[in-house]
């Protein structure tokens, strides 16, 4: 089902009851305290000029120069907490964080950190792409010298840590062994899987998550809350060559000592913290940053366990904090001095302990996620401090995400057991309701009341209802843009306002796409046969059997691939029965198979010899789904 955009127009007014909202919001929090500032400009050596750059063939990827805006009070159109928190992350430059130790902030959605060396410099999570990591380095060098990357290390298995690498090394470095690659245990795995099983859905609702595609402005995009915004250049990996597998292992890379803390399966899977000695210095990752950080991202993940969370954030400060001076991550700007480090910390820790405990209290009492969202408040300690605030995730969707990891979709209640799907619940609900223009015109009243989560689901109803309903597109468009105005979280902020860009102007695409050929090419062979049997159209290959023998001769391993039952599987086991097509070749060149590129004449360039039944393959890509990266989000 499709719709007709509505005719674009000029961004709405905020509603008074947004305004006032945001008047409180002044008067409650400690807006006097500009500690934050002070330290987000702390050791500014330069900013990049322009701060807006693109690829070769002069496509855009980063424009850091559209943030101009953020300039004194917040304007009645951005929460003024959210506005406060995108002045800080926009400030762009290298930065020294003590002697040694640099940052290049505000040229993507991380930050990336050089560590110099004895000969050269440690290069720590080299952003989302390779152009934007370049950049950063090339600034990095105008001021400090043209020292050679000496080591990259990553820090945990988002790309926004890993996908610019080939911006700041070579694979042939890497290979010569002049450049090692450090990363925790089960990086690469990880790494990979959560941007191709998935990837499509990710990228897709990613595009609203970061608003890359929104205007920049104090109607539109102001920022993420953990940075700005994404860049949209070449994801490139390089798989590690070192891993670190137990807290407490020590490297010594150029002359300087790094300690490791593993802290898997917090901010993300594969994760760890380094401890630089000489330096008292910390690298928090991604698990203590200037906000609240997900349980659940809103493009989609495992959930996240606040309790693993909250406990390495306790080991992290039996570890180290007695030894650290300050306190830097791959987000935000560092905290300096040891009592304020460990406090950071330590709030930091109570805030995922406090999320994770007192939701499973009311769990155990029969709440719901919904209930416990609604209801739940912060102790004044933790809801008092700037870097607790949900600017990237939030309380409400992080208290719901424990709730899904430990008791999934179902609330219990049998009404909830077997539920329409929405296009179905809708027209039900809009008839029951009186008719399209009867909801339309009641939601009107709600809008003007100033109770926009209602009229948002309401009008949900009749836009999956009848698609093409322009009154019902029109005002669902103004209640997102007013829930956005009045959103703290900068994701929830981007969400609502693409959603109205959508209603208004038509779908946008995805402005980043993460399952890039590097990530490809480092799916192993049975994670690369999981990513093509999630592609295969189930109904359309009930009837169709296939058998692909599959040799790999570096390593020397036999996969046999069965496709029945619309269920693409695979074994190492010995087989009886002759296959229907053998294909060989080295795991390097087997990710050709990974995309729609099974055609022998493709396959034999790719350095894949095939023999056999060669229709066998036709057969096989003719069922595999690419997935839809425009797919919609507001609409049916």
């Amino acid at each position: 089902m499709t719709h007709t955009p509505v005719p674009a127009h000029a961004p709405k007014p905020p509603h008074p009851s947004v305004v006032r909202r945001h008047k409180e919001l002044l008067e409650s929090l400690p807006f006097g305290d500009t500690q934050d500032f002070e330290d987000a400009a702390r050791g500014l050596i330069a900013r990049r000029v322009p701060g807006a750059f693109t690829t070769e063939d002069g496509t855009a990827v980063w424009d850091g120069d559209t943030y101009a805006f953020l300039d004194g009070e917040a304007p009645d159109t951005v929460n003024p907490s959210l506005w406060r928190q995108s002045r800080l992350v926009a400030e762009q430059g290298l930065f020294e964080v003590v002697e040694g130790i640099y940052q290049v902030r505000g040229l993507d959605l991380s930050n990336i950190t050089f560590i110099e060396g004895d000969t050269g410099v440690i290069v720590i999570d080299p952003l989302i792409s390779t152009e934007t990591a370049a950049a950063a380095l090339a600034l990095y060098r105008e001021h400090r010298g043209e020292r050679p990357v000496s080591a990259v290390v990553y820090t945990h298995s988002h790309v926004d840590h890993f996908g610019g690498v080939k911006g700041v090394t070579t694979q042939e470095d890497v290979d010569a062994g002049r450049v090692p690659v450090i990363a925790p245990e089960g990086f690469t795995e990880h790494a990979v899987a959560e941007n191709v099983y998935a990837g499509t859905a990710m990228d897709r609702r990613a595009a609203y998550m970061y608003g890359a595609a929104l205007t920049r402005g104090a109607r539109g995009q102001v920022g993420a809350g953990l940075g700005q915004t994404t860049s949209t250049g070449t994801v490139t990996l390089i798989p590690p060559t070192l891993s670190v597998t137990t807290t407490g292992q020590e490297e010594t890379v150029d002359g300087v000592r790094m300690v490791f803390q593993m802290a898997p399966d917090t901010e993300a899977p594969a994760e760890l913290l380094i401890h630089f000695p000489a330096s008292r210095a910390l690298c928090a990752a991604e698990d203590a940053t200037h906000t609240l950080h997900n349980l659940l991202t809103l493009r989609g993940a495992v959930v996240r366990d606040p309790n693993a969370w909250s406990k390495a954030l306790t080991e992290t400060i039996g570890l180290f904090g007695d030894g650290t001076d300050v306190v830097f991550a791959s987000h935000h700007w560092p905290v300096w001095g040891r009592e304020r480090a460990v406090t950071f910390l330590e709030t930091q820790r109570d805030l995922y302990g406090y999320l994770h405990d007192q939701s499973l209290r009311l769990i155990n009492k029969g709440w719901t996620g919904a209930e416990i969202a609604e209801h739940l408040q912060l102790p004044p300690a933790l809801e008092n401090a700037w870097h607790t605030r949900g600017y990237y995730g939030s309380v409400s969707h992080n208290l719901k995400a424990v709730y899904q990891r430990y008791m999934g979709w179902f609330d219990g209640n049998p009404a909830h057991l077997w539920q329409h799907p929405p296009a179905e619940a809708a027209r039900r609900y809009v008839a029951y309701m009186g008719g399209a223009d009867t909801v339309v015109e009641k939601a009107r009243g709600s809008f003007d009341a100033g109770d926009f989560r209602w009229t948002a689901e309401v009008l949900s109803h009749v836009v999956f209802a009848e698609p093409g309903h322009t009154a019902a597109l029109e005002l669902l468009a103004d209640t997102f843009e007013q829930l956005g105005y009045g959103a703290e979280n900068g994701t929830w902020r981007n969400f609502y306002l693409c959603g109205a860009a959508e209603l208004r102007e038509g779908r946008f695409g995805t402005p980043t796409l993460v399952a890039s050929p590097d990530i490809v090419a480092n799916l192993t062979p049975p994670m690369l046969f999981d990513a093509l049997a999630v592609r295969v159209d189930g109904p359309r290959a009930w009837n169709e059997h296939i058998t692909i023998d599959i040799h790999l001769t570096d390593p020397r391993d036999r996969y046999r691939l069965r496709l029945a039952n619309g269920v693409l599987t695979y074994t190492t086991a010995p087989q009886k029965s002759a296959p229907d097509v053998t294909l060989s070749a080295t795991a390097a060149s087997l990710a050709t198979f990974a995309g729609q590129g099974l055609d022998p004449q493709e396959l034999e360039s790719a350095g894949i010899r095939a023999e056999g039944d060669l229709s066998a393959l036709a057969r096989l890509a003719a069922l595999l789904d690419p997935g839809d990266r425009n797919f919609p989000l507001v609409t049916p």
